[in-house]
């Protein structure tokens, strides 16, 4: 964005001050070039009075010592023609072909026209500037006068008041780069504190502010509005998990009391209250899952995780252990293998419900007499834990979608659940830097990889 916003506000200066500066070194040029002839034209007219003196006298020896001082004062060549052509007085360096070269203006200024400075495009040319003047007496044309100064003085003027000018340019073109620079942090600072921040309220640092406030009154308007909407986001995301929270826990209390009341009961009612009390039990167990289901919820959303080393094969024994009995129900096997030292600094909890959220989805669609595998070991970048059940899988179209809330695969609409468990697997483990992977092997079941990624964290 600074490089945008430089490259707007500098590309207009620079060609404004290009113009203006290429008009201006135009103007130095033509101003130099003037100057040049209207002291060539003075120069003319003096030559002219002393040269028609000198030829009425017949005297070529009145001019000869001007026209050499001249000569030698300009770098000059000056010519004294008389009424047929011929050269009748000359600088010392006249050179013969320069006659041949001015003859037509000669012979022009002898038929009393008379002569404008002519140069060539300074201060790339190197050619003199040329004038012829007719010398006239009582209106006759008796001769003429030429003059040809070298423009190579004039051109390094010229030459030296562009080099000026644009040392001038750059100087403030660096000025105005310098400038824009300064104004470009000063309008920017503050949006790219303000992105910052937004970034990090997107990755779940509900904490986020802006504390640096300095900027354009604008953007300070902007950041007091975003850390007001942040605190008030805030401040609701932590009631609706402070309501989360209290709300299951405080569930889990009576509906244990509830079930253990049916348990006492049953025992004193007769066989045909059996299919009553079963489902009785079975609403019992739905409503606790889904207890269990807000808590981890819940806990996906906090922003406080407790981060201390864990042992990750500690974690996957301990956990295919609990979820044994429930699967024995279902005559289903959970084997669990680890290897030994996968230390790991994370959050125990939300491993272990992540975990949770897996095997039970595991026994939940494992058939009667299936097989649930656990594993841990290490990998190239961390640690992972593996859990592999025998269960009808799922499409490569699905995998990913299964990780979404309350996704149901269509052939499972009759089985209990709520459709969070690897959702919020998902979310637990992206806040102890973990992610899930889901597979579906050609030999069906479900490969679900909790993989940790622990640069610097694998001790």
């Amino acid at each position: 964005m600074r490089k945008r916003f430089v490259i707007a506000f500098l590309t207009p200066f620079i060609v404004v001050i290009m113009v203006l500066g290429g008009a201006y070194a135009w103007s130095l040029a033509r101003t130099a070039e003037q100057r040049l002839s209207n002291q060539q034209l003075g120069d003319a007219h003096y030559f002219l009075s002393v040269a028609r003196q000198a030829l009425t006298d017949n005297n070529p020896t009145g001019i000869a010592s001007d026209m050499e001082r001249y000569g030698e004062l300009y770098g000059a060549e000056i010519a004294v023609f008389d009424r047929a052509g011929e050269v009748w007085a000359a600088t010392d360096s006249w050179d013969v072909a320069t006659t041949e070269a001015i003859r037509p203006a000669v012979t022009l200024a002898l038929s009393g026209r008379r002569g404008e400075v002519a140069t060539g495009v300074l201060p790339w040319s190197q050619q003199p500037a040329t004038i012829v003047e007719p010398i006239v007496k009582d209106g006759f044309v008796t001769g003429a006068v030429y003059i040809g100064v070298s423009v190579e003085q004039t051109s390094r003027n010229i030459w030296g008041q562009w080099l000026l000018l644009g040392g001038v340019s750059v100087l403030i073109v660096g000025l105005a780069t310098l400038v824009i620079l300064r104004l470009s942090t000063w309008v920017l600072a503050p949006l790219r504190r303000v992105d910052d921040a937004m970034q990090a309220f997107a990755r779940g640092e509900m904490e986020a502010r802006i504390v640096d406030t300095t900027g354009p009154p604008e953007l300070q308007s902007q950041i007091r509005l975003f850390n007001t909407m942040a605190a008030e986001i805030d401040q609701v995301v932590t009631r609706q998990q402070e309501f989360v929270l209290n709300a299951s826990h405080e569930l889990r209390n009576p509906l244990g009391a509830l079930l253990m009341r049916v348990e006492v009961l049953a025992t004193g009612l007769g066989e045909e209250w059996a299919d009553d009390i079963e489902k009785t039990r079975d609403d019992g167990k739905r409503m606790t899952q889904i207890l269990d289901t807000l808590l981890r919820l819940a806990r996906s959303n906090q922003k406080e995780v407790a981060c201390l080393t864990v042992d990750l094969g500690e974690i996957a024994r301990g956990r295919a252990l609990a979820w044994r009995e429930v699967a024995r129900q279902k005559y289903i096997r959970v084997m669990v293998q680890s290897e030994p030292g996968l230390m790991l600094v994370g959050d125990r909890t939300a491993i272990e419900s992540a975990l949770d959220a897996v095997l039970d989805n595991a026994v939940k669609f494992s058939p009667r007499g299936g097989r649930i595998e656990v594993s841990a070991e290490k990998t190239v970048d961390g640690a992972r834990i593996i859990v592999c059940d025998s269960g009808p899988g799922l499409a490569t179209s699905d995998l990913e979608r299964a990780k979404g809330r309350f996704w149901r695969n269509t052939r499972d609409q009759n089985v209990a659940g709520s459709g969070l468990g690897l959702s919020i697997a998902t979310q637990l483990l992206e806040s102890t830097n973990g992610q899930l992977l889901l597979e579906s092997p050609e030999g069906g079941g479900l490969h679900v990889e909790l993989r940790f990624t622990a640069v610097g964290d694998l001790v």
